[in-house]
C-alpha cells in the first residue's frame, strides 16, 4: 500500500497510512515526512507495532537523538529511548510522569533546540470508551500570523531568555511533589540561553512564534515590566482555541511533532489505577541547526542531518 498523507479538518495534525515505522524509510519517504511534519505540525502513524530498536531506527533518521536526564525509565540498554508513565511494580515506577507539566516546547532551554518528539503507545488508559492521557497542541505558525500588527512590527528582531529552571521550579510547586531545587551545578550545566522571538522555520521559511510558557522567561530587549505585560499577552494569545489540536490516543499509535513550530500540554485526567505506557525518543535540530544555532544550508536539510 503507497503512503497516504490525510490531514485533519483544523489547522494542525495529518494521518499517516501505508507506511509500516519497522522498515527503512527512503531517502524520498523521508523528505517528504519531513515537509509533512513541518506543513501540519503533528503526524500520527496509526496501528504500528515497533520494538524500541525499530522506534529508534525510525526517529534517528529525522537528527541526533537526545539522551534524557532521567536516566532510570529509559529502555534498558538503549538510552536514546525514554519510557514515560505511570505504572509502578514492586514499589518502583516504570517511567517518568509526562502529565500535568502544561504548555511548552521541549529543548528551548538549549542552544541546540528540539526538532521532533516520535512517541509509541504501548498502553494507552481508556474511561468509559474514551481515551485518556491525550495531547494537546497549539500551532505556532497560525498564532503568529493572528498577531495584531503592532506586535509584530514590535517585536521583530527580539530574542528571548529561556530557562530550565523556569519550567522545574513550576514542576515543584505541583501538588504532592518531592523534587529538590536545582543544584548550583545543575543549574550551571542548564544555563538560560536566547533565541529570536519570531523564528524562521527552517521547512516552511516562514516566522512562528517561539516564546512558550514553560521556559521563556524575558524579552532580553525591553524593560522587566514591559517584558512581563509582553509575555503575558504572547501566552495567552498563543493558546486561542482557533490555534488548538488534541490527538486522541489509541495503542499502537506513533505520533511524532514538529517542536519548532507548535507548544504542546499532555492532559492529566487519568489515574494511577489506568495504566498508561509509552516509548520516546527525542529528535535535536541538528538537521538545521550547527551546534552554535546558526542555520544550515537549506538544501542539506531535508535528507541530510
Amino acid at each position: 500500500m503507497p503512503m497516504h498523507i490525510i490531514p485533519g479538518t483544523g489547522s494542525l495534525g495529518a494521518r499517516v497510512e501505508g507506511l509500516d515505522l519497522s522498515q527503512p524509510l527512503s531517502d524520498e519517504t523521508l523528505a517528504e515526512l519531513i515537509q509533512a511534519l513541518g506543513r501540519h505540525g503533528v503526524l500520527k502513524y496509526p496501528k504500528q507495532k515497533l520494538t524500541a530498536a525499530q522506534l529508534k531506527a525510525f526517529s534517528e533518521r529525522f537528527g541526533e537523538l537526545e539522551v534524557n536526564v532521567a536516566n532510570a525509565y529509559q529502555e534498558p540498554g538503549m538510552p536514546e529511548v525514554m519510557i514515560l508513565s505511570n505504572i509502578v511494580e514492586n514499589g518502583k515506577p516504570l517511567g517518568l510522569a509526562d502529565a500535568g507539566q502544561d504548555w511548552h516546547t521541549d529543548m528551548s532551554y538549549n542552544r541546540m533546540i528540539a526538532f521532533t518528539n516520535v512517541l509509541y503507545g504501548v498502553q494507552i488508559p481508556h474511561r468509559d470508551g474514551k481515551p485518556l492521557g491525550n495531547t494537546e497542541f497549539c500551532n505556532m505558525h497560525a498564532a503568529y500570523e493572528g498577531l495584531p500588527e503592532m506586535w509584530k512590527q514590535r517585536l521583530e528582531g527580539m530574542t528571548a531568555t529561556h530557562d530550565f529552571n523556569k519550567f522545574w521550579e513550576m514542576m515543584r510547586r505541583e501538588k504532592g511533589s518531592t523534587r529538590p531545587p536545582l543544584t548550583e551545578a545543575q543549574r550551571a550545566a542548564k544555563p538560560p540561553v536566547s533565541h529570536p522571538v519570531f523564528m524562521v522555520h527552517p521547512i516552511t521559511g516562514k516566522r512562528v512564534l517561539y516564546a512558550n510558557p514553560g521556559y521563556a522567561i524575558r524579552i532580553n530587549e525591553m524593560s522587566q515590566e514591559e517584558s512581563d505585560d509582553a509575555l503575558a499577552f504572547l501566552f495567552a494569545h498563543q493558546l486561542k482555541a482557533e490555534y488548538r489540536y488534541a490527538n486522541l490516543w489509541e495503542v499502537g499509535d506513533v505520533l511524532m511533532w514538529d517542536n519548532m513550530g507548535t507548544i504542546h500540554n499532555a492532559v492529566a485526567d487519568y489515574l494511577p489505577s489506568e495504566p498508561r505506557y509509552i516509548k520516546r525518543c527525542q529528535v535535536a535540530a541538528t538537521r538545521f541547526f550547527h551546534a552554535d544555532g546558526t542555520p544550515r544550508a537549506s538544501n542539506q536539510a531535508l535528507v541530510s542531518a
